[in-house]
């Protein structure tokens, strides 16, 4: 299962409808289509994606928020119960009387219960969720697929117009109020969006494993480390960590290793890890702030490898945001960058849609204050250099 699309309109943050595009926007050269993935193709036309998509804003512009919307969507996808999605905060400003909508448009095998003709299609799913009692509900929801052919088009690829509503939720009697009706499309399909986010290490650095970590990935990050290994029953934990020529340690809590392993091993540890399940599968790797705890090389070795075709061979995303607009030159494309504004509400733009010529470097521009609302206002800088000014006076 891939995305395509998500729309979502009536969420209380944003102040308009919220779009966000995982297909290429621009066109693609035989150059460009060396570092992305198709998703699928019809007689001579690749529909392709971009394999990493770029968040970036100032602080509290709503980059966060955004990233928690897809991956709510995505657990949304694999039939989670909304209120049990731990990232549906975004969510909470949401009164009795209001009712955010989601388009979510999708590549995935579709039966012939979905449609006649069976096959690889494009779905798109409409879910409409309301609070009540302080819960979240889902008040409507349809599935309408259209079967790929040679005649879908660019323009035409997400058009429903039409389109014949194949299963509505007011099918399924049995079904719980927070579970979308993707649990009998996901079941009659034999299918999944595989997705791994980061979202609850923006805070926290720990190191998380289940199984022995591979050398080749700490060597990467701290060559001097020998091994690190776990073992776990149904008691206890057993931690193994070994520098060269060091005695080993064993250790019984993953907080232990916090003693021993910089904060860069241990993010660098957990989030290729997730990249390695991500790249196997053609999953969507999440991770809010990506240069925490990292110097600018591993960030742009793991943007690099997911670029890779030899080492991300089935498509997989990295969706990161950030602070750092010097990131944004590892790209040469526009299409897979997003600005995040905060204009009384979260504004969310396509940098293809406001930077035209992909030969400008793309940092510049941020930081120039072209893009507008990238940089911190003039004014705000003043009114803290004023304060500050005060406040040595007084003390």
């Amino acid at each position: 299962m891939k995305l395509l699309k998500i729309r979502a309109s009536g969420i209380p943050l944003f102040k308009d409808t919220c779009e966000i595009d995982f297909l290429a926007l621009q066109r693609v050269t035989a150059d460009d289509a060396e570092s992305m993935s198709t998703v699928f193709s019809t007689g001579n036309q690749a529909f392709t994606q971009n394999n990493v998509l770029a968040l970036i804003g100032i602080n509290a512009s709503g980059k966060t928020t955004v990233l928690k919307l897809i991956t709510f969507v995505c657990r949304m996808l694999n039939h989670e119960p909304l209120n049990s999605i731990d990232c549906a905060e975004f969510l909470d400003g949401l009164t009795e009387d209001q009712r955010v909508t989601i388009e979510t448009y999708f590549y995935a095998n579709s039966s012939a219960t979905y449609s006649p003709a069976g096959g690889n299609a494009i779905n798109l799913l409409k879910t409409v969720i309301i609070k009540r009692n302080d819960k979240l509900l889902i008040a409507k929801e349809t599935i309408q697929t259209k079967v790929i052919s040679a005649g879908l088009r660019k323009k035409n690829l997400l058009d429903f117009k039409g389109v014949e509503i194949n299963f509505a939720r007011h099918f399924n009697e049995y079904l719980l109020d927070d579970v979308s009706i993707m649990v009998a499309f996901n079941k009659r399909n034999n299918e999944q969006i595989v997705v791994s986010d980061m979202l609850q290490y923006t805070n926290v650095n720990q190191l998380s494993l289940s199984d022995d970590c591979p050398l080749e990935l700490i060597a990467f990050f701290d060559p001097s480390i020998e091994y690190l290994r776990f073992k776990k029953d149904s008691k206890d934990i057993r931690i193994s960590l070994k520098f060269k020529g060091k005695k080993e340690i064993t250790l019984n809590q993953f907080s232990e290793l916090n003693r021993y392993l910089s904060s860069g091993t241990i993010k660098g540890i957990n989030t290729f890890l997730k990249a390695i399940k991500v790249f196997k599968a053609g999953g969507y790797l999440i991770v809010d702030e990506l240069e925490n705890h990292f110097n600018h090389e591993i960030v742009s070795t793991l943007i690099r490898l997911f670029m890779d075709k030899k080492v991300n061979k089935s498509g997989a995303m990295l969706i990161f945001s950030t602070h750092y607009a010097e990131l944004l030159d590892e790209f040469e494309r526009n299409d897979n960058i997003y600005v995040v504004r905060n204009r009384h509400g979260i504004i969310l733009d396509n940098l293809s849609t406001i930077l035209n010529r992909n030969d400008i470097k793309k940092s510049d521009a941020y930081q120039s204050g072209f893009l507008e609302g990238t940089v911190p206002m003039y004014e705000a800088y003043m009114d803290l250099k004023r304060a500050l000014i005060k406040a040595n006076e007084e003390g």
